[in-house]
Formats: C-alpha cells, sequence, structure tokens
C-alpha cells in the first residue's frame, strides 16, 4: 500500500499545482524552503542567527542557530527526517512557531540537559514593517538553471532571553534589531557534482551585499551581486514606509573599507538617489560584530555540516568555536571567510537617521571593482 496519503495541508485551499501539499511542483532534488533570522543588540555584544529548512526531494529537515558573544561563536545543529507536517517547524531542540503570520514568531532552542551552559533562547520575534518581496533571483552555469529562489525580507523587534556560557542575556525590545529573510525554490546543497559544467564555467569572482536596515520610521533593503568583472545580476535597493508608496533609490554603488590584509569589511558607503529630487543619498555603515555563515550555520564552504544534508534521523551537534584561535583563520578572516558569506550586525545611517540591520557581505575570487585579482587578494 502506498505511504503517499494526504497531509495536514491538504485541508487549506491553497494548492498551487493539481499535487497534494507534500510534494513540490519540481523533481530537482536541490528543491528548498527555508527561512533565516537576525537578531542582535545595538552594541553589537551578541549576535544570534537561526534558520530552518526543508529540502523535499532529499527527505530532509534542518535548523540551526548560532550565537556569537566576544570571540566564542556558540552552534547548535540538528536534523531528521521530513515528515508530513509542514507547520510543524521544529527539529531536535530548536523550534520555530508561527503566532500570528507575517507579524508574531516565536523561537526557542531548549538546553541540553546535559550542559548547563549550553546555548538556548525563548524570544519572540515581531514585525514593525510589512514583508517585501525581494527581487527574483535566478542564477545559472552555463545553460543550467542551478539557483531560482523567491524570498521576502522583514524587520523588526524581538523580546526574550537567551542562554549560554553560564550567561544570560536579556533581550530588550528597543535595544535589539531583528530582521528575517524566507526564500524557496532551487538552491545548490551538496552531494551532486558540478561536471563538465563546472569545469568549462568555473567561478571567476563573486561579490554580494545583502543589506536590510531598520529605523525607527522606515525599512531599507538594499541588494547587489557581481561577477568578477563587477557586471550586476542582481540589484536592488527599496526604501519602505507605512502608509508610503514604496521608493527605489537607483543603483546602489558601495565604497568599502576593509581591514588591512583581509577582505573583512570595516565601514562602507552605499551610494543611493532619492528618485523625487534626484539628489544623492549616503547609507552610511560601521559594522560592530561579525558572524561567519560557514561556522556552526552550515552555508557552504562549511567542511562540519551544510544544509539538507542526510546526517541520519534525531541528528543533534552542538559546539563552541574560538574565533580568536589563529588555526581558525584563513587570509586575515574566519575559517572559509575567505571564500563564504560573513553577517555583519550594522550601525547605519542615512539622511541624518540612525538604524541598525545586517551588512551581509560575500567577496571571493577576482573582482575588479574592488580591485582584487584573485582567489588570494586582500585589501592592502
Amino acid at each position: 500500500m502506498s505511504d503517499d496519503r494526504p497531509v495536514p495541508l491538504d485541508e487549506y485551499p491553497v494548492h498551487q499545482v493539481p499535487l497534494s501539499m507534500k510534494h513540490v511542483a519540481t523533481g530537482d532534488r536541490n528543491a528548498y524552503d527555508r527561512c533565516i533570522f537576525h537578531l542582535f543588540d545595538h552594541q553589537g555584544r551578541a549576535l544570534l542567527i537561526l534558520g530552518l529548512g526543508v529540502y523535499p526531494n532529499t527527505g530532509v529537515i534542518d535548523a540551526y542557530a548560532t550565537l556569537r558573544t566576544g570571540d566564542t561563536l556558540h552552534a547548535v545543529r540538528a536534523s531528521d527526517a521530513l515528515g508530513d507536517d509542514r507547520s510543524n517547524l521544529s527539529v531536535g531542540p530548536l523550534r520555530i512557531t508561527v503566532e500570528e503570520p507575517l507579524r508574531r514568531l516565536r523561537l526557542t532552542c531548549a538546553a541540553d540537559p546535559d550542559d548547563a551552559d549550553s546555548l538556548a533562547y525563548d524570544i519572540e520575534w515581531s514585525a514593525d514593517f510589512p514583508a517585501l518581496w525581494e527581487p527574483h533571483h535566478i542564477q545559472r552555469r552555463g545553460g543550467r538553471l542551478t539557483l531560482e529562489g523567491r524570498r521576502f525580507v522583514q524587520a523588526g523587534g524581538c523580546s526574550g532571553v537567551i542562554r549560554a556560557g553560564g550567561a544570560q542575556i536579556a533581550v530588550t525590545a528597543g535595544e535589539w534589531t531583528a530582521t528575517r529573510d524566507r526564500s524557496w525554490g532551487v538552491r545548490p546543497i551538496p552531494g551532486e557534482e558540478a561536471g563538465r559544467l563546472g569545469e568549462d564555467f568555473p567561478t571567476e569572482g563573486f561579490h554580494w551585499i545583502w543589506c536590510p536596515v531598520r529605523f525607527d520610521d522606515r525599512f531599507l533593503m538594499v541588494i547587489t551581486q557581481e561577477d568578477a568583472d563587477g557586471y550586476r545580476t542582481l540589484n536592488d535597493a527599496t526604501l519602505v514606509r507605512p502608509g508610503h508608496r514604496d521608493r527605489q533609490l537607483g543603483w546602489p554603488q558601495a565604497d568599502i573599507s576593509y581591514r588591512s590584509g583581509t577582505r573583512h569589511p570595516e565601514s562602507a558607503v552605499i551610494h543611493l538617489v532619492d528618485p523625487e529630487t534626484r539628489k544623492p543619498l549616503e547609507l552610511g555603515v560601521r559594522t560592530l560584530t561579525s558572524l561567519p555563515l560557514a561556522v556552526g550555520a552550515g552555508y557552504p564552504p562549511a567542511d562540519d555540516w551544510q544544509h539538507g544534508t542526510w546526517r541520519g534521523r534525531d541528528w543533534v551537534d552542538r559546539r563552541t568555536y574560538d574565533l580568536a584561535d589563529s588555526q581558525l583563520r584563513s587570509s586575515g578572516a574566519y575559517p572559509h571567510a575567505a571564500y563564504g558569506v560573513v553577517d555583519h550586525a550594522a550601525r547605519f545611517t542615512l539622511d541624518g537617521r540612525v538604524g541598525h540591520g545586517i551588512f551581509e557581505h560575500g567577496t571571493f575570487g577576482r573582482h575588479d571593482p574592488s580591485g582584487f585579482a584573485d582567489f588570494g587578494s586582500t585589501a592592502p
């Protein structure tokens, strides 16, 4: 007898194709549906990044949480077989509860009962601005579609408590900023060889900025993606003000100041344009603390765990990393950070206003506009 029975979501009129909600419309093994949250205090003392993902064509659900305080990074990762109830957003000790869609979510991580110093938290995430669609994201390698994602981003606040390393951190509304990103589609997961296309179309360079910024009365989202010669394949700068139409602020151009001998951004100015006055605007960026997504959070090129990989049922892994350990550094940055994306909690200024958000940046390989000649190049 087939075990392909209806699932709870099939009760609701949400179907887009003549399939059960258990299935996605593509047979691509790289189909995914996941989220990421960023929560940090405005002094840069703590940065918590967490997320959860579903990979229906590999039958995997996984989640992670990473917390940076000082030079210590606490990580919890969990993975399991994907079940039929897509509304159950939990894996091991990690859970996301949608209390009010697009407005309130509860984020929890249970402590390890055998380790009182383990990472744990109970936080309510609340939206201050409506969710904003990001540009339709498409990447190809040769003639093959390798990434097609639909995403929305949202900014708000948070309150609750975090425990780690024997300390308790109060997450206080007004003193912390919280952003989130939801995406789904097709995105490469480990386990598939690039083959001839990988040889014929190697990655020469990649330059990426993803930047959600929350001000008291407005929300700004900036995205740019460029290849080695600076050709832009993704571009957006949208300003959201409740009660007003969204405004696009031109073609963002970033001047980034890197720490000498690294590709670690310490500050930046993103040049924008006011569409009403046609006058230039400058988004100032000052990074507060950083967390490389390849360390603990499962983003490539992590070598201990990556999203969508099968680790067996009920897999849970907890560990801590010392980000000051010289053995963990690569080209003056964190492990793998020279070839991966790093999320920076940051303070922003725009037209006399002060805000907070994430300056997510990845630059590796050649990038002609930045003066990086190859994978080994760093700032002077």
